[in-house]
């Protein structure tokens, strides 16, 4: 049967700035599994919103979040230049995290006990702070965003992990995923890594019209996979059911 999912703009404070998300909710009245969707660390932009949509479709509530007071930074320097300290920052992080999640968790068609947090890049680090917080969530996915937290606080993540890199990724370099790796078995998390033979950074993200940093490119094919993989962990974790 098709389904008939519906958007709107959601506006809530965090880190000092008035986001702006896009939430999408699945047709029907009932409750149904939540994800919060974290995008890359140039902003929130349409792709993020389309996956949200796409979720919905797939009968999820979906909230992908932004990051910088609704502006995309497709200047690889202004990107850097905040992003850089927040991923030094895990409080800032969980910040931004918390307060989307708060906005996930008002929405009635959101069942608060069946949540998970999907991210990509910075997004990914925020969805993984949420872990590290002791969130209640069902399942974190990340991609691209395989960052290392404060010692000993993966022991309180309290679902599974999966994550997705790319094997030519120079930012998240073999060294960061070993270190990933290491920080997800030594807090005794049900994990899993996927490496995309050939890909870069971002090579989920379909190409866009603006410099961007060195190491970056877009894997179609890989695309669909990882797209299908984060598909199949929520599937696996918060199923939909009618």
């Amino acid at each position: 049967m098709t389904t008939m999912t519906t958007t709107r703009t959601v506006e809530y404070a965090a880190d000092g700035l008035t986001m702006i998300g896009h939430l999408a909710l699945p047709a029907g009245v009932g409750r149904r599994p939540a994800v919060l969707l974290g995008p890359e660390g140039t902003g929130l932009s349409d792709v993020e919103r389309r996956r949200a949509d796409a979720l919905a479709e797939l009968g999820y509530v979906a909230l992908a979040f932004d990051l910088h007071g609704g502006r995309y930074l497709g200047d690889p320097e202004e990107m850097l230049a905040r992003c850089m300290p927040l991923l030094s920052d895990p409080d800032r992080m969980r910040g931004i995290g918390h307060a989307a999640l708060d906005v996930l968790r008002t929405e009635p068609r959101a069942d608060t006990d069946s949540i998970a947090a999907v991210g990509y890049g910075t997004g990914g680090a925020i969805a993984l702070e949420l872990g590290r917080d002791g969130v209640g969530l069902r399942a974190i996915a990340t991609v691209n965003g395989l960052i290392t937290g404060r010692p000993g606080e993966a022991a309180r993540i309290r679902c599974p992990v999966w994550a997705g890199v790319g094997s030519e990724d120079p930012i998240m370099a073999p060294a960061q995923r070993d270190a990933f790796t290491a920080e997800m078995q030594a807090g005794g998390v049900d994990w899993r890594l996927v490496v995309y033979g050939g890909a870069l950074h971002a090579f989920h993200h379909p190409t866009v019209d603006h410099t961007v940093r060195p190491g970056v490119g877009y894997h179609p094919r890989h695309a669909q996979r990882a797209w299908r993989d984060v598909v199949a962990l929520l599937a696996e974790y918060l199923p939909v059911t009618d």
